[in-house]
């Protein structure tokens, strides 16, 4: 009796001491990006709330250290030096880490306060460094584009309707669709945010259609400074769904339009985002770069295992006019890119081979826009002399694909050529449409060059959703899966292809 009433005593002095009074947060949560075998990006922003404030999310000043160990009980711990969040980085705090172990499962967590006297601990996330080119072991992630955040609570222009389940408040389903999936990573391929969504055409629209006017916080006008970029990742990332999903896995990102300046951007047209502002914002909000690199590349390539090597493409910072006549001076990628992209797919030993590009390569697409390399008034040019150079140098038997975002239709199609593509689709239900089909006159394949295996060509087909791929060795054989889901998870069509041996 004398010991339980010794524990009471011990829980009352416990119960009654008054706990350090919490006025600084971590809230858009924990993430980790751009893992590789022995390092990774490690980030969070300091906020003065964890909820939205007038339509944003405040940040605070503080300190804060990441702490790294390869169990959840953080025995033996790796620690960060102190980072300060500041206005000028939007109070973020992001740190490479290096010196970690090949394919190893590690756990992370933030320590932050206003001070290093007084810290609080984040929940725990987890990520992976990649197995790397000695091992053979099984690699997955889920490949998004097209996180329109207005569509989804809001509505769109077209009179879709806002979504309205009970779940809303938690964010988009696809996010909890992936994370009951459990890949290994997540990649983000663009339109990430929305800086021009809405905008004063947009808006004039809906009032024209008899819908109430935009919320506030949403004056029917597109971001035009720094302010209002960042508070578009603010609104994005403080949704509990984005937290959940990206604690538990690496991630890895491409920008593309909307997130850079605004629709089928370049850098030389006028917009009060500035071409050197959306690059900033970019390296800025999301884990892609080292901060102490101070000419960073965001294009680049991951071998991630011993059948698995991946190239991400940066589309929008090297390109020339859009409306530059087509033809062998005019660039989408950048001479530099271009000639990287070839040296690298040609040193390259891995079994499967997959460029990631913001934009499609195969398409068809809308045969008025001339954005990308589908396009005839845009950057057909490069695209095709891209095709070209692979078939010469034998990618077609070399287990070469390309995935692609920036499309809000789920595709798989090949290239005259030979070459596929597979299109990830708009995460967002309200986000998606009814893509192009071969042989349309107002698509980019008005005679019907292009193989199309699976597209979502109508109305009734078109949802969000996401492209899950895998890579992993079946009966010995390095064996690659694509499946393309909806939001909600439901399997839309499934795709495997065997390493052919070269």
């Amino acid at each position: 009796m004398k010991f339980l009433a010794h524990i009471l005593l011990i829980s009352t002095i416990i119960v009654s001491c008054t706990p350090m009074e919490q006025d600084i947060y971590l809230g858009q949560g924990i993430m980790s990006g751009e893992a590789a075998s022995t390092s990774v990006i490690l980030q969070s922003r300091l906020t003065a709330s964890d909820t939205l404030v007038d339509g944003d999310m405040p940040g605070r000043l503080g300190v804060a250290r990441f702490e790294i160990g390869e169990d959840a009980s953080f025995e033996n711990a790796l620690n960060s030096d102190y980072l300060d969040a500041l206005p000028e980085n939007d109070f973020i705090v992001k740190k490479k880490i290096e010196g970690l172990k090949a394919g190893t499962k590690y756990f992370y967590r933030l320590r932050f306060g206003k001070d290093s006297n007084s810290l609080f601990t984040s929940e725990t996330g987890t990520f992976k460094t990649l197995p790397g080119a000695g091992s053979d072991s099984k690699v997955s992630f889920a490949v998004v584009t097209g996180m329109n955040y207005y569509f989804f609570h809001y509505g769109s222009y077209d009179s879709t309707k806002a979504y309205s389940g009970s779940d809303k408040a938690l964010g988009y389903p696809a996010l909890q669709s992936i994370k009951k999936l459990n890949p290994d990573y997540f990649i983000g391929t663009g339109d990430n945010v929305y800086f021009d969504h809405p905008n004063e055409r947009g808006f004039k629209s809906s009032q024209k259609n008899g819908k109430k006017p935009h919320p506030a916080g949403y004056e029917g006008k597109e971001v035009t400074d720094e302010e209002g970029m960042r508070k578009k990742y603010h609104e994005q990332f403080m949704q509990p769904r984005f937290q959940e999903l990206f604690s538990s896995v690496g991630t890895y990102w491409e920008k593309d339009d909307h997130d850079y300046r605004f629709n089928d951007a370049d850098p030389f047209m006028e917009f009060p985002i500035s071409h050197e502002m959306g690059i900033k914002n970019f390296q800025e909000q999301l884990p892609v770069v080292d901060p102490a690199d101070s000419n960073p590349k965001t294009y680049r390539t991951h071998r991630m295992s011993k059948d698995l090597q991946v190239w991400m493409l940066e589309g929008r910072d090297y390109r020339s006019p859009n409306g530059m006549e087509d033809g062998p001076d005019k660039t989408l990628l950048g001479a530099e890119q271009i000639s990287w992209l070839k040296e690298t797919l040609l040193e390259s030993d891995a079994s499967f081979k997959i460029i990631i590009s913001p934009t499609p390569m195969v398409g068809p697409d809308d045969a008025y826009k001339s954005d990308n390399h589908v396009n005839h008034e845009g950057f057909r040019y490069e695209g095709e002399a891209i095709f070209k150079w692979m078939v010469d140098n034998g990618f077609l038997d070399k287990n070469l694909y390309i995935i692609c975002g920036d499309r809000h239709w789920q595709y798989h199609a090949m290239h005259p050529s030979g070459i596929e593509e597979f299109s990830t689709g708009a995460l967002v239900d309200n986000n998606s449409r009814a893509g192009r089909l071969a042989g349309d006159p107002k698509s980019t394949d008005p005679d019907s060059l292009i193989k199309q295996f699976y597209i979502q060509g109508d109305k009734e087909s078109a949802s969000g959703g996401f492209l899950s791929f895998e890579v992993e060795r079946k009966g010995g054989i390095p064996t690659a899966t694509f499946k393309f889901y909806d939001e909600k998870a439901k399997l839309l069509h499934e795709v495997k292809k065997e390493a052919r041996e070269h």
